[in-house]
């Protein structure tokens, strides 16, 4: 009997998504009142919280695949021109180890989707540097503060919001860190044992434009909360529709489990449950890199995964 047959993780069909943001707490266009703001903000949320509980088992690909949506939307912020399938490759195919400046920003927020929200000085310091920032002392005071700022009894989206202030009134230019944190703040206030990466996606989007002349609102403004909260429902609503694209390719995924006959084919399955992409040279102590073309053929043969690249060599898959 295959291994990959008799692991308990692919005995039965992965939880379907079953979380969704119902349509009206869905934003379709500016909302400039505050209360109505933070209703459809808590509505999202409580959807993705009961999909963050729910913990199915492609948890991991789903959060690493924010990380990439994430990481392309702060690429884009810093004036980078890299998209996803770049972020990608400069993750997935590093000769070195070193994925360069854009792979550092995944590494970011890989590193965000993957570990508990606490920060400590040394998480912080790390996160500074892969996010292509110059550390200062003042930054040293931000763990305590937001230890204390995630002690209040403050609503989950105007932590966030103040998170992300906090940076904005300490270092202006670390606008990149403040979303980074935001994510944690309300993965903390929240109780999750791992962050969504979810605000950063939305910094330059309508939620944070002014009713008024259009001008981008930004960290401790006038309106910033609102526009958090408008930024939560669109991202929360997002995450769960993306939830719901990868749930029922798990669900494939582990109904052709019982049918894969090569060696080193449960790591495999797994590594699809956790990652975003996996390279289909993969080569591991059970799997050759030959027999890792062979069997990421046979997965998309049986359409169980999806090759992302668009390439004919160096090929990733994933869900």
């Amino acid at each position: 009997m295959l291994g990959v047959m008799s692991s308990p993780a692919f005995s039965a069909t992965p939880s379907a998504a079953g979380a969704s943001v119902p349509a009206w707490a869905v934003p379709r266009g500016a909302i400039a009142d505050p209360a109505e703001a933070a209703f459809i903000a808590g509505a999202a949320l409580n959807s993705l919280d009961q999909l963050v509980r729910a913990a199915p088992p492609w948890a991991g690909a789903w959060r690493q695949r924010l990380a990439l949506q994430c990481a392309a939307a702060a690429a884009s912020l810093v004036g980078r021109t890299e998209g996803e399938g770049a972020l990608r490759d400069a993750w997935l195919l590093r000769a070195d180890g070193d994925p360069g400046p854009a792979g550092n920003l995944l590494a970011a927020w890989r590193r965000l989707a993957e570990r508990d929200p606490q920060i400590n000085t040394d998480a912080l310091r790390s996160a500074v540097r892969l996010l292509g920032l110059a550390w200062s002392n003042d930054l040293a005071a931000l763990p305590e503060r937001l230890d204390n700022l995630t002690r209040s009894m403050r609503p989950a989206p105007l932590l966030a919001a103040a998170a992300a202030a906090e940076v904005q009134r300490i270092r202006p230019d670390a606008h990149l860190l403040g979303w980074w944190l935001a994510d944690q703040v309300l993965a903390r206030r929240m109780h999750w044992a791992v962050a969504v990466p979810l605000f950063v996606k939305h910094a330059r989007g309508p939620a944070f434009r002014s009713a008024g002349d259009r001008s981008r609102i930004r960290p401790g403004e006038d309106g910033f909360e609102r526009a958090v909260c408008v930024a939560l429902a669109l991202a929360a609503a997002e995450a769960c529709r993306l939830a719901d694209e990868i749930a029922p390719r798990a669900a494939r995924l582990t109904a052709v489990a019982p049918k894969l006959r090569a060696k080193g084919a449960g790591e495999v399955i797994q590594l699809l449950f956790d990652e975003d992409a996996v390279a289909g040279t993969l080569q591991t102590k059970s799997l050759t890199r030959w027999g890792s073309r062979r069997l990421f053929e046979r997965l998309t043969n049986l359409d169980a995964v999806r090759e992302l690249s668009g390439r004919a060599t160096f090929r990733l898959y994933g869900l």
